[in-house]
């Protein structure tokens, strides 16, 4: 094969990997708080909602572990079936590697989340109405046995593991029911959590969400789902860090793609719509610079959450640290697509012809 059509097989190889990408636009903080309002106001579902017993994309069911998890607490699985003995077998040796007595319903949370971020991982047909785990991609004896789930699967198997300790969660679907993610309870106060969608992420960036953040990128029935106007549990607001210059943003985020952390969480005790409007073109620049490619392929989002008064924390999220080029076909099978390419295009060089020209245009 020659030295192009090598490169043509890279090609495709890249073509079988998923990326990311995210953008944010300059707007007011009024925009901000209010986007989140207008698309939950939408999200209405005609003839009512429930919770369980609903299919997602026609083919993955939300679907009841109350058995499992009353089985946990009780200390008996007599009534369980066989398969939901080997689920709560697997669900307890995760509880039983991760959590602690001493730890706050918080933490036991967060520390389910980092397990299920950390050791899921997406299903990896590339038709998601052929999964590869087929059957069992939406449910928790599936998601823990192969480790590998479609959103239904990471939402149910996350409340299975709630429900288990005794933290209230529910279910959540959006309105065109394709998509599934979850709401959790701590201290009277409901968050929402979307497991699937931070998956491998490690910048928490849909972890104890309220209404208004989530709202920016999810649509529910909000007549029939409680609401989440937690604040306090927010991953961000736990551990948020002080500044009191808008201008060490830049300086922040380039120390987090150094030691790549996934987050960046800012606050601001004094912060008004003129300083909001320098940090969102700060945010952008940077945004170019991570776009470049200097850092890996990765992408950044940030949203800005009211705490009281002036006060406001500044959450910037940032992904693809752990993106790694794989694909699952063999070297003789990218080879023969790659010849297959490479018969009904022929040589790179027309493509490189345009560049050339292209720059030339730009020169001139």
């Amino acid at each position: 094969m020659t030295t192009n059509k090598k490169q043509l097989g890279a090609i495709i190889l890249a073509s079988v990997l998923v990326v990311g990408v995210a953008f944010s636009a300059v707007t007011s903080l009024v925009t901000v708080r209010s986007l989140g309002e207008i698309k939950i106001s939408m999200g209405l579902t005609p003839g009512g909602t429930q919770e369980d017993d609903i299919a997602i994309m026609d083919n993955f069911w939300i679907r009841s572990t109350t058995q499992i998890s009353d089985a946990y607490r009780s200390g008996s699985d007599s009534g369980l079936s066989d398969r939901d003995k080997e689920t709560l077998e697997m669900a307890s040796a995760v509880l039983d590697e991760i959590i602690t007595e001493d730890m706050t319903p918080y933490e036991k949370e967060l520390a389910v989340y980092d397990w299920m971020t950390t050791q899921l991982s997406y299903d990896t047909g590339v038709l998601q109405v052929i999964p590869q785990t087929r059957e069992d991609c939406d449910n928790p004896y599936g998601t823990l046995k192969y480790h590998n789930a479609v959103c239904v699967g990471y939402a149910t198997t996350f409340r299975m593991f709630m429900q288990m300790m005794d933290i209230e969660c529910m279910v959540i679907h959006s309105t065109d029911l394709v998509h599934s993610w979850n709401l959790v309870k701590l201290d009277n106060a409901w968050y929402h959590v979307d497991i699937y969608s931070d998956q491998g992420a490690a910048s928490y960036a849909s972890f104890n969400m309220n209404d208004q953040i989530a709202g920016e990128s999810h649509d529910w029935d909000i007549n029939f789902f409680p609401a989440a106007n937690g604040t306090a549990y927010n991953y961000a607001i736990q551990n948020k860090e002080t500044l009191d210059d808008i201008y060490q943003i830049p300086s922040r985020v380039r120390q987090a793609l150094e030691e790549q952390s996934g987050l960046v969480a800012l606050s601001f005790s004094v912060i008004d719509e003129e300083t909001a409007q320098i940090a969102e073109a700060m945010l952008c620049d940077i945004q170019s610079y991570v776009d470049s490619g200097d850092f890996g392929p990765l992408w950044m989002s940030w949203t800005w959450m009211h705490i009281t008064g002036t006060e406001y924390v500044l959450a910037i999220h940032i992904n693809g640290f752990d993106t790694v080029p794989t694909s699952e076909l063999s070297e003789e099978e990218l080879e023969k697509a790659a010849e297959a390419v490479y018969e009904a295009f022929g040589e790179l060089g027309g493509w490189e012809a345009m560049d050339e020209e292209f720059t030339e245009e730009a020169e001139g």
